[in-house]
This record gives C-alpha cells, sequence and structure tokens, in this order.
C-alpha cells in the first residue's frame, strides 16, 4: 500500500510540473551575421567591386546607363545552379538585345567560377565574394534549413537593376529553370 501512495505523490508532483508554465527559451543568435533591411524597388543598388572568374576586378557601376541582373546562387557546378547558369547562358541573344548585363555572385573562390565558365561554356560574368560583403549588404546571406539541418547561406535571388542604378525589381523566389524567361519578360514589360 506504500508503494501506490508513493506512485500517486509522483503521478500528482509530475502533473504540477507540466502545469506550471517554462520559462521561454532565449533565441539563438548565430555569430558575424549582419542584419540588413531588405532592400526594395527605388532603392539604390548598392554598388561592389568583386574579382570575376578571370581575376579581374569588375564594378557594378561600369554598367551605369544598362539594365542589370545581380543574381546570387549557392554554389558553381551543384544542379539547380548549374540549371539556372545555363538557361542565361542559353539566353545571351535575347538579354544583350533587351541590353541586359548578367552577374553571378557566390561565395566561390575564382577558381571554381572559372571552371564552372569553362565546363559549361558559359558566357557572362561569375563574381567571387568570398567573405560575403556584397551577398549580407543585398539581404541574401543567412539562415537557411534543408534537411532538418539548420546552416548560414547565400538565398538564391535576384536583383534587377535599371539604367540609372536603380532597383527595379527583387526576385526573392527564384525557379532555375525559368529565372531567364522571368527577367526577359520584366525588362520587356517596363
Amino acid at each position: 500500500m506504500a508503494k501506490k501512495v508513493a506512485k500517486k505523490a509522483v503521478a500528482k508532483k509530475t502533473v504540477t510540473k507540466k502545469a506550471t508554465p517554462k520559462k521561454a527559451a532565449p533565441k539563438k543568435e548565430s555569430a558575424g551575421v549582419v542584419e540588413t533591411p531588405s532592400l526594395v524597388p527605388g532603392d539604390k543598388a548598392p554598388d561592389f567591386t568583386l574579382q570575376n572568374q578571370n581575376g579581374n576586378l569588375v564594378s557594378l557601376h561600369d554598367f551605369k546607363g544598362k539594365n542589370v541582373v545581380v543574381y546570387f546562387y549557392p554554389r558553381a557546378m551543384t544542379p539547380g545552379c548549374t540549371v539556372q547558369a545555363c538557361e542565361l547562358r542559353n539566353s545571351e541573344d535575347k538579354l544583350k538585345k533587351a541590353n541586359i548585363v548578367v552577374l553571378g555572385i557566390s561565395a566561390d573562390p575564382i577558381k571554381s567560377l572559372k571552371k564552372f565558365e569553362e565546363r559549361d561554356k558559359l558566357n557572362f560574368t561569375l563574381l567571387s565574394d568570398p567573405d560575403h560583403k556584397v551577398i549580407e549588404s543585398y539581404g541574401s546571406w543567412g539562415l537557411k534549413k534543408f534537411m532538418g539541418r539548420e546552416f548560414m547561406g547565400i538565398f538564391r535571388q535576384s536583383f534587377l537593376i535599371g539604367k540609372d542604378g536603380k532597383i527595379l525589381h527583387v526576385m526573392h523566389k527564384v525557379n532555375t529553370k525559368t529565372h531567364h524567361d522571368d527577367v526577359l519578360n520584366f525588362f520587356k514589360n517596363l
């Protein structure tokens, strides 16, 4: 009988614990992550100078007077990034006719970008941002979730910039298979 009383006491204690409100867990913060406000149409596109796949410096302001697509992608030579890049490659004539320059930015080293260009015969500029400064300035770096894992990485986003250097449109959700057409359609409908 003493055992039954002890079990009831434990059960009551457990119930009491569940009914007691718990303190909220502190929010997790990732070290080194800079919160940047989202860029919106009408904002001046943050200027930058980065090395391209050939090691040459390229600046956004070099393309003033042209329409520019600055697209951020997670990693060279991965399946989704390859589809997106190859579709842009295949649209070279249409993009040139619309006076559109393509600048692809990732954190990959120059050597990887050159290999990506050569392997897939890419015909546009790839830029290396290994310290994520430009990627962060465009709000394209942050916490990602994939297959139950959380990690810091590059968001696949595109910024369509007008001839005056101002952002015309932001594509937060990019479909790698239709990105090239989505870009062309946007500029065609201006």
